[in-house]
């Protein structure tokens, strides 16, 4: 489980069977405090450490995984990716609950510098997911833990303030109109959606069976 606060940044390369994180020395997260096992969320999706060196750290990626974020593409470019290690449970919950299980990709649609934010801008690819977004709630995008600002009616498309602090200590800084971005969807909107519609089914119960009933299905 992660909160969407990024701890550093790290470049992504691949590497035999998965994807190697070079981190920086001076960028706040020491990969020697990592062990074998660990979890740590990799631009959003949780990732599990299998090798660690002074210099960072390898993990195995399924088919799964890089079919279903932007891992793939970024390791081809060696770009940089935003880094959390798993939550402790004496940690603050600073953000919000992140699982680090990507939903689905986002494409930037315009990001605009304002006095004192910037305004980015995002379309789901997979508008379906938009039932999972309103104004004020909270979104993973590229494990970054934000605040939906506003949004269009089915929330296939919204945008968010990104203060100059998240701005200057992720990758947001070089997302440009076009890009890809890893989205996860509020884990408590998804659950509740869950509960909700098991409820509903529960209570409906096995039809009633009639005379249109049985025509309806075939019997005469």
């Amino acid at each position: 489980m992660f909160t969407g606060l990024v701890q550093a940044m790290g470049q992504l390369q691949r590497s035999s069977g998965g994807v190697q994180i070079q981190i920086p020395a001076a960028s706040g997260l020491d990969p020697s405090q990592l062990a074998l096992g660990d979890s740590v969320a990799v631009d959003g999706v949780c990732l599990t450490v299998t090798e660690h060196s002074p210099s960072g750290f390898r993990a195995d990626v399924s088919e799964e995984t890089l079919s279903r974020s932007t891992l793939a593409a970024k390791a081809d470019r060696r770009a940089w990716v935003n880094l959390e290690p798993a939550l402790r449970l004496q940690d603050r919950l600073g953000g919000h609950l992140v699982s680090g299980h990507v939903d689905g990709l986002g494409t930037v649609v315009a990001v605009e510098q304002q006095p004192a934010s910037w305004r980015l801008s995002l379309r789901w690819q997979d508008p379906a997911f938009g039932r999972y977004i309103c104004e004020k709630a909270s979104v993973a995008v590229d494990g970054i833990s934000l605040t939906v600002a506003g949004c269009a009616a089915d929330g296939s498309e919204f945008w968010i303030a990104v203060i100059p602090h998240t701005w200057a200590s992720t990758t947001l800084q070089g997302l440009k109109s076009g890009d890809a971005v890893n989205l996860e969807a509020d884990l408590l909107a998804k659950y509740t959606e869950r509960l909700l519609g098991s409820s509903a089914a529960a209570q409906a119960g096995p039809p009633s069976i009639s005379e249109a009933w049985l025509r309806d299905h075939g019997w005469s």
